[in-house]
């Protein structure tokens, strides 16, 4: 095959991002994606942040199918039997919405037809085997016995990228650093979702728990409304399970998840549309993989771009900007026609000014700080019981509620050193 400009590998949103920017700058660009068509592989849970990206994706999104505007945040602790909600609305989320819930099979389709109008190459069920060297410079990819040789190739192949590994930019992978994300998509019709939300209607929310719905281990569950379906699934850590005893088997979290009393109330009456698992990376900032090469960029999941805050988890917003930053950074190897590491290393100085490598440099110290079994056990277990206690009447005289909470909070070890330490240090994440 003729020598083109840019092979990216993956049809995820970093590699779908990068075609669109590439494409405006008039360059040659051929996708190859694993799956059946761009999408149909994607786990995420289902949450963009707009803002962080508004400026620089342009009119990319104009007409994008977004699902619902974010405007109820809901966090739940999850303890044997019982759980405590923290459940926040505000004005502002809903005249000014910053975040859509998604559903990825529909959303990278809707960018990759747009992608195609604009005489991008999207090829699905393409398996790449290879790259191409020659010396230390990658040129190229190879699936089987055709080889496709180009200035630049961009691994947007996700988060076990197998392009990055062959070109020696990815670390070996340790499994504290995954997880393993397990989702049903549950079709519930819009008046039902409406109203067991609280929400009107295009409006959604997020709910994320933790606790007994990893039971005990690292990782948690999560809840996304759609126009008329709810993505619902829990991850947990890729070390935690292997480390588990006894053993348990990830797809039963699942099950054991939609069976609380909580979930069951929201999901009574739905159909399971869809079932997928993933592995998603969980290391943050002190664990990217190294982001450019020879004559190749690294880009979205397979770069490790995805930051779990507790409160929230972020990605699709990291993979669609490093994807444009890596175009930008394209554009200008080819005008200078030079596509040297030295060149393409331009491309960690934009993520630097971006919001990306910003926000995962900030909350680097998170991995470590969520890496203590107090906040999957201990926590979970005893606020709530500090609720239940408080708000339990039985026979006899009711106890003060401070003696009772003042008694709970002894005997549960909270006023230890190593929990005031450990509530101390959020100061620092």
């Amino acid at each position: 095959m003729e020598k083109i400009d840019v092979v990216i590998v993956g049809g995820g949103l970093s590699g779908l991002a990068c075609a669109y920017r590439l494409a405006d700058a008039g360059l040659q660009v051929i996708v190859l994606e694993r799956g059946d068509f761009p999408g149909s592989k994607n786990v995420t849970g289902g949450r963009l942040y707009l803002e962080p990206i508004k400026t620089l994706a342009g009119n990319m999104l104009d007409s994008a199918p977004f699902e619902r505007k974010i405007v109820r945040e809901r966090w739940s602790l999850f303890g044997e039997g019982n759980s405590l909600n923290i459940d926040f609305t505000g004005e502002k989320f809903r005249t000014n919405p910053h975040s859509y819930s998604i559903l990825r099979s529909t959303f990278d389709r809707w960018l990759s037809e747009r992608i195609m109008e604009k005489g991008v190459f999207v090829i699905p069920k393409y398996r790449v085997d290879d790259i191409i060297r020659d010396g230390n410079k990658v040129i190229g990819i190879k699936a089987g016995e055709e080889e496709i040789p180009a200035s630049v190739v961009v691994a947007a192949d996700g988060v076990l990228s197998f392009i990055a590994e062959k070109a020696g930019l990815k670390p070996k992978m340790k499994p504290k650093n995954y997880a393993v994300g397990i989702k049903e998509i549950i079709e519930l019709s819009e008046e039902k979702i409406n109203d067991r939300f609280n929400v009107e209607k295009d409006e959604g929310c997020a709910h994320l728990f933790i606790g007994d719905v990893t039971k005990g281990m690292f990782g948690g569950g999560f809840l996304y409304t759609n126009k008329e379906t709810i993505s619902l699934g829990v991850v947990v850590g890729i070390k935690a399970i292997m480390e588990k005893a006894p053993t348990i088997e990830a797809h039963t979290l699942i099950e054991a998840f939609k069976e609380r009393y909580e979930i069951k109330r929201l999901i009574e009456g739905g159909s399971i549309m869809e079932y997928s698992a993933h592995v998603i990376p969980e290391g943050g900032y002190n664990n990217l993989s190294k982001l450019y090469g020879n004559g190749i960029l690294v880009t979205g999941d397979a770069a490790g771009f995805a930051l779990n805050m507790g409160v929230t988890v972020r990605g699709m917003e990291f993979a669609i900007a490093s994807g444009i930053l890596a175009a930008e950074t394209i554009v200008e190897a080819h005008e200078n026609g030079d596509f040297s590491e030295k060149t393409l290393s331009l491309y960690e100085t934009k993520l630097k000014d971006s919001f990306v490598l910003k926000d995962m440099y900030n909350c680097k110290d998170m991995p470590e700080f969520l890496d203590n079994d107090a906040f999957f056990t201990f926590y979970p277990k005893y606020f709530p019981l500090f609720v239940e206690k408080v708000m339990w009447f039985g026979e006899g005289p009711k106890e003060k509620i401070g003696s009772t909470l003042w008694k709970e909070l002894k005997s549960s070890g909270i006023m230890s050193f190593k929990r005031l330490k450990e509530i101390y240090s959020i100061k620092n994440i």
